[in-house]
Order: structure tokens, then C-alpha cells, then sequence
């Protein structure tokens, strides 16, 4: 019986290098690759060994015949995919890992930022070449997005954490927590103390709608709601108003198919998963019971991917349905076999009277080619005018339509692409030559896009960079070590591995003592406070 790919896959291909007849596809080398939804066995060549299942890193690979529910949907998915992919289960020529055996003395790299990003471009460097690393965060835990991004109810998806808690205790990596770059150390004292720095922070801000009202109290951005229920110190005190019956969020991506199903999951599910305990708190209290998803466009136009659509579809006690238009019937009358409109077109489609309250029991209503003109209220919000001239009560606001990279100190920035000029991740300046020994990697290289997994490849094509340089002599020589007291002396409360280990720890013996992967902690102070129990 074959093996499928369902859910949570991640995309990091990790599956792929493991097969032993190549039938997971697409790989990192067909065109494919970071444009689907996510990876897919051929169930004709597969085999049954199911090498891919013990190599993925979130447990997204069962054979076909242990699927149940809504996850028998994903042996179809898999298979109809081959239906109409161009690919071959024939081997290509074998790639290897870059190296740097010659290189004079110890490379140094320091790496700004603990997410996906820039724990892959630390297994890199780690794995393939003698580097010491030295990596930073202006947060007391290291994660990023795995942390703070994804949903509490994707604990399979934060899984793959834990396949790089191996780096945190590697003997040539060192760790600064609670530090900021830019605030505490700058770039040129990382720049005096390593041949190199990568910068790998992220987009921390979101886009705005760019309408009169969109600042009023009841409008929140999903960059900040998201952080709020994730626990986020910078988001502990986000005022986010439950009392409302109707809530509504402008987008239709996988971050807006997140939030709508924390509003509408039953608060008890979520309670035995490490969403933050202030958000459970108000969820418990929360009034609402419909949450419409606002598209500027029409239905095959839509940015979810199949997988949240699935999990989203299928929510217990939640009606999902489409708001019958124009747009909606021209595309569910012939649509692309596979395409999102396909997908829309297997719910329900009402007429919905958005003007009035929601209708009885928990409802997602998908509302297409209604693009947000007017946020209306006084005091706080109180309706959305869209600009077909219709208007939807409701007292929430999440603003979903993208995240977007802010300037890092002292390096250049592109305010158009909101990303850090580069060219293969070496970073560029103002004449496009590159700035020697600066790196980018992840959402601040290449914007908002992909999923955790298409991190992988773009690390190994900035280290790639790097160790070009390197064996080209084009590295400054570091002028000075030291680097950790420089550390001590502008940042006294940071902390170090032991300081940050200890953290995790405290955070999964609360979980245990309630069921729960663990219990965070939601303030700086509290972060603190558990970290220095075993000093730094």
C-alpha cells in the first residue's frame, strides 16, 4: 500500500532525498518546486518502505490505508496529482553539500535571527564546513515564526523545531538571547567580530488596507493578532474584542484561514495545545459565531492552499459557504481542474444578509470580489463599507493581506519589495555591488512568500554565496574577538544557551502538569525570570 503526503507537509523536501525510487514529487530541482501546495507520492512507483515517513521532520506522510476522515481526502490529491504533473522517477545527476576544507584558520559567522531561516543556514554551515556560529535574537527564545506564526492547532507542523533542538547544543555554536541588533550590538561591531553575517529576521509588520478607519479601536492586523494567540511578549497586552457576534477578515491566504479558525474552533480544543493562556482566556468569553473572509478577487483567484482549505472545510460545528455573486457564478460554472475555484465550489453557495446579525450556530462565509473601502465607527469599529457599496456589521477587523519586511540597521533596504537588495543573498548597496561579508536569508530576501520548508533552499543558496566568497579570498578578516563580553557589556540581560534551554524546559514541564505541549510564557519578564534559574 502506498504512502501519502497530507496536511501539514512542509515542503522541505527532506522526504525526497530519502526515497529510494524518486517518486516524491516535485523535487528541488524540477520547475515545481515552491509553487505547489505541497510534495506528493506516486502511488504507482511507490514501494511501501516508508523511509519518507521516518525522515519528515511534521508527520505528514501515512500509508493510504491508516488515513481516516478528512484525511482520506489527501490519497486522492495525491494521486490525481500525477494525473497531469510532467515528471520522471528517473535519478538526475547527484548534488552534493558546498565545502570548505582549504579556508586559512576558523570561519566565523554570526546569524541574526532564530527561525526556519536561519536554523537552516545554521545546519548548513554546521553540518558542511568547520564554522563557528554565533546566533542572535532580540526575543529570549528562539523559534520565530515556528513559535510565534503557527497556529496552536498545528502542533505537527511546529514538529519540525525539534529537528533543529540539535543545534542549540552543537559545541561550535554560540547563542545571545535578548538581544537586539541595532539597539544593543550594531552591525559593524558583528561585521568587527565575524567574516561574516547573515541576517535572517523576517517581516515582522503587516501591509495596510489603506482606508479611512483602518486605525480605529477593533481593527488589528493579523501580524499582531497571530502574535497575541502565540504568545508574543511584544502582543501580551493587544486589546482584541471578542464581544461582537461577526467578525471579519480582509484576505483569503492560509494566515487568514488561521485566524478565522481560531475565532470559530470550540475554545476547548484548543486548550490542550500551547496557545497562550490570555487568548484562551478570551476565547472562552468570545460571542463570536461568523467570521466573513473578504477576497478583492474572484474564487480562482483565492491564496489559500488546499491543505488549510481542507482543515478550515472541516472544522467541527462550523458551516463554511460562499456568498453567491456574479464572479462567484461565472467561476464555479467551469473552473480549472485543481484550481482554487474547483475547491470553493464543492460549499454551499447562499445569498447572506451581512447588514443584520448572524445567522444561528458558527458560520465562515467566503465573500469574493468585495474589496474593503471604509472602516465605520466612531468610538471603535462598527462596520466595513466595501466598495460594491454594500456594508457588514462587526465589531473585529483583522487585517490579513500580507506580512512585509521593515529596514535593518545599517544595511540598504527596497521600500518597493520591502526586502534587503541582494543578489544570491550576498546584500547589495546603493551602486549594486555587494557589501563584503553581508548576507540575507529567508522572507527579508526574497519577501513574504513560501512555506517553512522553502527556507531550506534558500539558506543553502546564501551559505552557497558565502563559501564562494570564502575560497574567492573576498572575506575582510575579523579585527578582533571577543564578542561575548562586548555582548555582556551592552546587553547585561542577555542570556545564553543554558539560560534559553531553561526556558523550554520550565515552558514543557507547566504543559505537562496540564496535558499540554507546553505552557509559554508571555512576557519578557517571565522569560527572563525562568532563564536565569540556571544562569546563562
Amino acid at each position: 500500500m502506498a504512502y501519502a503526503i497530507t496536511q501539514t507537509c512542509c515542503t522541505d523536501a527532506s522526504c525526497v532525498s530519502v526515497c529510494p525510487v524518486n517518486c516524491i514529487h516535485p523535487t528541488p530541482d524540477e520547475p515545481d518546486f515552491g509553487r505547489t501546495d505541497m510534495l506528493y507520492v506516486d502511488p504507482q512507483a511507490c514501494i511501501d518502505c516508508g523511509a519518507c515517513a521516518d525522515a519528515c521532520p511534521v508527520d505528514a506522510i501515512f500509508p493510504v490505508d491508516r488515513l481516516r476522515g478528512a484525511d482520506t481526502e489527501y490519497a486522492r490529491m495525491n494521486r490525481e496529482y500525477y494525473e497531469t504533473a510532467d515528471v520522471s522517477n528517473e535519478w538526475t545527476a547527484p548534488t552534493f553539500p558546498r565545502s570548505l576544507p582549504e579556508y586559512p584558520g576558523t570561519l566565523r559567522v554570526a546569524i541574526v535571527g532564530t527561525g526556519p531561516a536561519a536554523c537552516y543556514t545554521a545546519q548548513a554551515l554546521l553540518r558542511d564546513t568547520g564554522a563557528e556560529i554565533t546566533m542572535l535574537d532580540r526575543l529570549p527564545l528562539p523559534g520565530g515564526l515556528l513559535r510565534s506564526g503557527v497556529a496552536p492547532d498545528h502542533q505537527s507542523t511546529k514538529k519540525i523545531a525539534d529537528g533543529f533542538s540539535w543545534l542549540y547544543q552543537h559545541p561550535r555554536l554560540r547563542m545571545h538571547m535578548n538581544v537586539e541588533v541595532g539597539r544593543d550590538v550594531a552591525h559593524e561591531d558583528l561585521a568587527a567580530h565575524h567574516h561574516a553575517v547573515i541576517y535572517a529576521v523576517g517581516a515582522a509588520t503587516d501591509r495596510e488596507l489603506g482606508v479611512d478607519g483602518e486605525d480605529l479601536p477593533g481593527s488589528v492586523s493579523a501580524t499582531s493578532f497571530v502574535s497575541w494567540y502565540n504568545a508574543h511578549p511584544d502582543f501580551a497586552d493587544l486589546d482584541v474584542d471578542l464581544s461582537a457576534e461577526r467578525a471579519v477578515v480582509v484576505g483569503n491566504g492560509n494566515v487568514a484561514l488561521d485566524v478565522a479558525r481560531i475565532l470559530l474552533s470550540d475554545p476547548e480544543e484548543l486548550a490542550g495545545t500551547d496557545i497562550a493562556d490570555h487568548a484562551l482566556e478570551r476565547l472562552r468569553g468570545s460571542r463570536v459565531r461568523e467570521v466573513v473572509l473578504l477576497a478583492r478577487r474572484g474564487p480562482e483567484h483565492a491564496a489559500f492552499t488546499a491543505p488549510e482549505f481542507h482543515a478550515m472545510r472541516h472544522l467541527p460545528g462550523v458551516r463554511a459557504v460562499v456568498e453567491d455573486g456574479p464572479e462567484v457564478r461565472k467561476a464555479f460554472a467551469e473552473p480549472e481542474p485543481g484550481g482554487k475555484a474547483q475547491l470553493l465550489a464543492e460549499l454551499p453557495v447562499e445569498d447572506v444578509d451581512l447588514a443584520e446579525a448572524p445567522a444561528d450556530g458558527k458560520r465562515l462565509v467566503f465573500r469574493f470580489g468585495a474589496a474593503p473601502a471604509e472602516v465605520r465607527g466612531t468610538d471603535r469599529v462598527r462596520a466595513v463599507r466595501v466598495r460594491d457599496g454594500g456594508e457588514i456589521a462587526t465589531g473585529l477587523l483583522v487585517r490579513a493581506i500580507g506580512y512585509r519586511a521593515t529596514p535593518i540597521a545599517g544595511l540598504p533596504f527596497d521600500e518597493v519589495t520591502a526586502t534587503v537588495p541582494n543578489r544570491g543573498g550576498r546584500v547589495l548597496d546603493a551602486a549594486g555591488n555587494p557589501l563584503p561579508g553581508t548576507y540575507v536569508v529567508g522572507w527579508a530576501k526574497r519577501g513574504p512568500s513560501g512555506g517553512i520548508g522553502t527556507n531550506r533552499g534558500c539558506a543553502r543558496d546564501t551559505v552557497g554565496s558565502l563559501l564562494d566568497d570564502a575560497a574567492a579570498g573576498h572575506l575582510r578578516e575579523p579585527a578582533r574577538t571577543g564578542f561575548d563580553r562586548l555582548v555582556r557589556a551592552c546587553a547585561p540581560r542577555s542570556i545564553g544557551r543554558r539560560g534559553m534551554l531553561n526556558i523550554d524546559r520550565a515552558e514543557r514541564e507547566r504543559g505537562e502538569r496540564t496535558g499540554r505541549p507546553r505552557v509559554k510564557f508571555a512576557t519578557v519578564p517571565e522569560l527572563l525570570g525562568a532563564a536565569r534559574r540556571f544562569g546563562r
